[in-house]
C-alpha cells in the first residue's frame, strides 16, 4: 500500500519540504533507507545518515536545520519520534487487520462473540465464554470455559488461557503466553511427600495490559490474581499465585514475583529480578537489574542488589568490595608490623 508524503503530513499533523507528491510504501531505518521508504530522525547522533540516505521521505522536526543539502522529502513535525511512533501503530494495524470466524476454528454454541472479531484456524472458545468487540484470536490459541475476554484485544498464536480468566480490553497477549495455570501450591505430608492444594482462584486482566512472549500469570489459590491497567511484561516474566501488579507498572525479561506478592503502580522491575513471596512494594519504585527482593519497600526508592536495598546505600558497599584486597593487604602489613613492636 503507497501513500504520498502530503498524506502522510496531514495524518501527523506536519507539513512537507519537498516532495509533497512523493509515494512511500515502507518504513526504514535512517542509516537503511530505501527507495520507497519512511524514515525518521529523532536523535542527534544519527543527524549524519540523513544526508546520504535513500529513503523517499524522513520524519524530523520543525527546528531542523540541514547543514547539507537532503535529497529527501521531509515532513516536519513536533516531535519525530512519537509521530514515527504512531505511524508504526497504524502500520501493525493494518498488517493484521483481521476479521471473521475461521471454518476450523471452534467456538462453543454458548460462548458469545461479538461484532468484527477475528478468530482463527484451529483456536478454541469454550463455553460461556463472552468475546468483545473487534477482539483477534489467533490461529492456535486456546480460550477456557466462562472466561470475558474484551474489546479490541488480540490474542497471539498459541496463547493459553484457561478457565474462569478476566481479560479487559485493548489487552496484547503475545504467543506462549499462559493466563491461569495453576499457583505453585503443596503441603508437605508426614511421609515426606507433597499434597496438591487445589488453585480455585483466577486472574484478572484490567485494560491496556501487554504481556510477552512465554509469559505466566498463576491463578490465585482463593480470589484473584490481578494485573492492574497499563501494566506490561516483557517476555519470559513469572507472576504467581495471588500476586497484585499496580497500575502501570513494567517488568523486563525473565523477572519473577513469588505468590502473594505486592507492586504498587508506576514501578519499573529491571531484567532477572527476584522478589519473594508476601511482600509489598510501594508506588514508584525502581528495582535495578538481577536483584533480588527479600522485604518490604516504601514509594519512591531505587533498590539494587541481593538482598535488595536502597540504591545509594548499595553503591558504596560495592565500593567498599572492590577494595577489599588493598584493606586486607593494609591490615596484614599493620599486623606483621605490630608483631615487630618490642614488648614490655
Amino acid at each position: 500500500m503507497k501513500f504520498t508524503t502530503s498524506q502522510i503530513a496531514a495524518l501527523l499533523g506536519g507539513t512537507v519540504q519537498g516532495n509533497a507528491d512523493a509515494e512511500v510504501s515502507t518504513l526504514c531505518k535512517i542509516e537503511e533507507g530505501t527507495p520507497g521508504g519512511l524514515s525518521f530522525l529523532a536523535n542527534t547522533k544519527y543527524t549524519n545518515y540523513i544526508y546520504d540516505t535513500k529513503a523517499t521521505a524522513v520524519i524530523v522536526s520543525k527546528n531542523f536545520e540541514p547543514e547539507h543539502p537532503v535529497a529527501a522529502t521531509l515532513i516536519r513535525v513536533d516531535d519525530p519520534y512519537l509521530a514515527f511512533a504512531t505511524l508504526l501503530k497504524k502500520y501493525n494495524e493494518m498488517q493484521l487487520d483481521k476479521k471473521g470466524i475461521h471454518p476450523l476454528a471452534f467456538v462453543s454454541p454458548t460462548a458469545t462473540v461479538g461484532d468484527d472479531c477475528y478468530i482463527g484456524p484451529f483456536a478454541y472458545v469454550g463455553e460461556h465464554t463472552t468475546i468483545g468487540n473487534g477482539t483477534k484470536i489467533y490461529p492456535q490459541t486456546y480460550v477456557g470455559d466462562n472466561c470475558q475476554i474484551g474489546s479490541s484485544t488480540t490474542l497471539f498464536a498459541g496463547v493459553r488461557v484457561y478457565h474462569n480468566i478476566v481479560i479487559g480490553n485493548r489487552c496484547i497477549l503475545h504467543s506462549g503466553v499462559v493466563i491461569g495455570a495453576d499457583g505453585f501450591g503443596f503441603a508437605p505430608t508426614a511421609d515426606g511427600n507433597y499434597q496438591k492444594i487445589d488453585q480455585i482462584g483466577n486472574v484478572v486482566i484490567d485494560d491496556d495490559v501487554e504481556i510477552g512472549a512465554n509469559t505466566t500469570v498463576d491463578r490465585a489459590t482463593l480470589g484473584s490474581t490481578r494485573i492492574h491497567s497499563g501494566v506490561k511484561l516483557d517476555n519470559l516474566c513469572q507472576i504467581a499465585h495471588n500476586v497484585v501488579v499496580g497500575q502501570n507498572t513494567v517488568m523486563a525479561s525473565q523477572s519473577g514475583i513469588a505468590g502473594s506478592g505486592k507492586v504498587g503502580s508506576h514501578c519499573i522491575i529491571a531484567g532477572q529480578v527476584g522478589i519473594v513471596g508476601h511482600i509489598e512494594i510501594g508506588n514508584n519504585v525502581t528495582v535495578a537489574a538481577q536483584s533480588g527482593v527479600t522485604r518490604n519497600f516504601p514509594d519512591n526508592v531505587t533498590i539494587l542488589g541481593s538482598p535488595a536495598t536502597d540504591a545509594i546505600k548499595q553503591r558504596k558497599t560495592y565500593i567498599y568490595e572492590r577494595n577489599l584486597e588493598q584493606l586486607y593487604k593494609r591490615v596484614d602489613e599493620l599486623e606483621k608490623k605490630l608483631k615487630d613492636l618490642p614488648t614490655k
